[in-house]
């Protein structure tokens, strides 16, 4: 007796979720023990349930009978840590044992790197996921350190604070095991014992007296943005380079890792720009190399932040007084200039302005641009999409294509920004590119890379 179509269909499914679960288990299981992440046509697979495989794979056009034999196989191999795309191994019948060799042939640190979180805000939490989760014998980097602001109970701030990394409003439960300390004020997170430390500010703090050395500091409080406030950081004992997580000025660089990273080596003190920086900048790096940018406005739509008022009240920036929950809010942003600062063949050709409005996280960077060269929606959303799962920039660059993409469905994305493939517009030499970016857990990533970078890290993305 035949099955009916839609048992048929069941048994299907069943073997698809399958094999999706062998193959998140073996993300996991490569990204733990040996350092190496795993994508499917650009898209991160780490942390994601057998659905999210199966959605991975669908969008790629792939079956999970071809790649999790792969990554099963790479399990068995001696690998250095790198980035993976199996997808495009697959897709394109790329032989494996080459991008073993190359992944090997990588000069690795010796030695994980000690880092220092100054401040436990948003980005500093997201920032402790991220090397939480990525935590294991191959991690090569080592969340050591937080500090905080003084408390007169340092034992209950510990217990808000674990809280707070645990559970997330707008990013969901943290897939981890978080137990406090409070006797010797640390939380035990996956295993990884990460000190707290209580100070008003820098000075006379000693790192080396929790075992901290040569550490990469990364400032989340945006108090100091300067080298005279930065530097304070490396006169205490134990830390050996600064990264800020917002603008600075003066002459420190303003680093968009994939566009001027490779102006961090020798540099004490360096920046993560911001997050509309993170989303525009290697688009357009993208779109002046290939038809060359005459000048353009990028106008943000950005949600709102932890400086605005919820309900009206007193703040020194125009405008930014009004609740942040009812009303749309004009207000001014150094995009344009920092863009420039990143990639200087931009520098005099942009403007930009933004408008905060009533959403927790997920922001959009609209680039009003007048090119060069004449290009249709068609050739410009394939140049866009085939950045997104190239080498250089699917690290950076997600494309999309859906008339029914709202910002919510952006929460999460590991990328710097996302191109919105269903509305791009093109007119001749006049073309508007819709960039979402995750505001925080996407600038998180990118602010992770630049770490990685200043430790000497720079994970091969394979294929080239």
């Amino acid at each position: 007796m035949l099955d009916s179509p839609a048992t048929q269909e069941m048994r299907q499914w069943s073997h698809e979720q399958a094999l999706a679960e062998r193959f998140a288990l073996a993300v996991t299981q490569l990204n733990r023990l040996k350092g190496v992440l795993i994508r499917v046509n650009g898209r991160v697979t780490l942390g994601g349930t057998a659905n999210d495989m199966i959605i991975a794979h669908r969008a790629a056009n792939l079956d999970l009978t071809s790649t999790v034999p792969v990554l099963e196989g790479l399990l068995t191999q001696a690998i250095k840590p790198c980035r993976l795309d199996v997808g495009r191994i697959v897709a394109e019948g790329i032989e494996l044992d080459g991008q073993i060799a190359a992944a090997n042939a990588q000069d690795m640190p010796e030695e994980a790197q000690d880092v220092v979180l100054y401040g436990f805000g948003r980005i500093g939490r997201l920032l402790a996921r991220n090397y939480i989760e990525r935590s294991g014998p191959a991690a090569l980097l080592n969340l050591r350190a937080v500090v905080c602001r003084p408390s007169k109970d340092p034992a209950a701030d510990l217990r808000k604070r674990a809280s707070l990394l645990r559970t997330d409003s707008i990013h969901g439960a943290f897939n981890a095991t978080v137990e406090v300390d409070e006797d010797r004020l640390c939380l035990i997170a996956n295993g990884n014992r990460i000190q707290f430390i209580y100070a008003p500010d820098p000075a006379g703090l000693n790192y080396g007296e929790y075992g901290i050395k040569n550490a990469i500091l990364i400032d989340n409080t945006g108090v100091w943005k300067d080298d005279a406030g930065l530097g304070q950081h490396l006169a205490s004992s134990g830390v050996e380079k600064v990264l800020l997580t917002a603008p600075a000025k003066g002459d420190i660089p303003n680093i968009v890792y994939g566009v001027n990273d490779g102006e961090i080596a020798g540099q004490s003190i360096i920046s993560a720009a911001s997050c509309t920086t993170n989303a525009a900048t290697p688009v357009l790096k993208v779109l002046d190399k290939t038809y060359g940018i005459e000048q353009g406005h990028i106008e943000t739509v950005h949600s709102f932040t932890n400086d605005q008022n919820l309900i009206d009240n007193f703040h020194k920036a125009d405008r930014r007084g009004r609740s942040a929950a009812l009303n749309m809010v004009i207000t001014s942003t150094g995009a344009a200039k920092a863009v420039a600062k990143a990639y200087r063949p931009l520098a005099g050709k942009l403007t930009g302005n933004a408008i905060r409005v009533p959403t927790p996280n997920v922001s959009l960077a609209i680039l009003n641009l007048t090119l060069h060269a004449d290009v249709t929606v068609e050739t410009l959303n394939q140049t866009l999409e085939q950045a997104s799962i190239s080498a250089e920039y699917q690290k950076q660059i997600g494309f999309r294509w859906s008339t029914e993409l709202v910002s919510s469905d952006l929460i999460g994305s590991r990328h710097a920004g996302v191109i919105d493939g269903a509305a791009t517009i093109a007119e001749g030499k006049r073309v508007v590119v819709y960039v979402w970016y995750d505001n925080e857990f996407g600038y998180a990533q990118q602010v992770f890379r630049v770490a990685q970078a200043m430790a000497g890290v720079r994970l091969a993305t394979l294929p080239a």
